[in-house]
């Protein structure tokens, strides 16, 4: 089986006042094959080194941001990052394959709730919708791109006792991404990775019924098989 390398750049500019991100991250960071790095933190002055960090996406079969959505795109450093670091030669044009095949995830929390991002909505817009430009600079740079695994109304997220049942989302997404469990063509069938996640499991929920039963029902054929003259 396939073991992926998972790569996750988080990027809060303000990490003080984080209640959700914070958390999301550790998690990331407790598991052996996620190596995560904290954007910020590392490059403070936005000083950010491109060799270093081409290195870290050729070492890697998953490439995660991980962020608060800021204005319905990313905070500065990520559109910094991309900037500087998806050169030409590299990421794309000519020679520029260095990112093809791999796969692409925002993992990502919003202060507005689910109904807020949608037609007709506050926010007029799916977060998938939003991350257009996010999904052509994968489909450029020949990455698999998945849809985002968000954490709608984070704001009260851990007051509602919602944040632990995320971070869990959470951990199972890298798991199965680890795991190359994830089916990309099938997940962009699905607005979020979360509703991906959820019908994952229920399919899986339903196959353990019908094998249950079919256990039984060959239990039954050999005790009825047991019982003849």
């Amino acid at each position: 089986m396939r073991q992926n390398k998972i790569l996750v750049l988080f990027a809060h500019p303000s990490q003080h006042r984080s209640e959700a991100n914070a958390p999301i991250f550790e998690a990331a960071h407790e598991m052996d094959f996620v190596t995560t790095v904290d954007l910020y933190a590392e490059y403070p002055r936005l000083n950010i080194d491109i060799d270093k960090e081409q290195q870290r996406l050729t070492s890697h079969d998953v490439v995660i941001f991980q962020f608060p959505i800021y204005w319905y795109s990313t905070p500065a450093i990520l559109k910094e990052w991309q900037d500087l670091v998806l050169e030409y030669g590299f990421a794309y044009g000519q020679e520029g394959n260095a990112l093809q095949g791999k796969w692409f995830l925002c993992a990502v929390t919003a202060g507005g709730s689910f109904d807020a991002y949608r037609q007709g909505g506050h926010n007029n817009f799916t977060v998938k919708e939003l991350f257009r430009p996010l999904e052509q600079t994968a489909n450029m740079t020949g990455m698999c791109y998945l849809p985002p695994l968000v954490l709608f109304g984070s704001r009260t997220a851990a007051d509602d006792n919602r944040l632990q049942q995320h971070i869990s989302k959470w951990s199972l997404a890298l798991q199965q991404l680890h795991d190359g469990e994830v089916d990309v063509d099938q997940a962009n069938h699905f607005p979020t990775l979360n509703d991906y996640l959820l019908e994952s499991a229920l399919g899986a929920r339903e196959d353990n019924k019908l094998v249950a039963g079919e256990d039984n029902r060959d239990l039954q054929g050999d005790r009825d098989l047991g019982d003849q003259p």
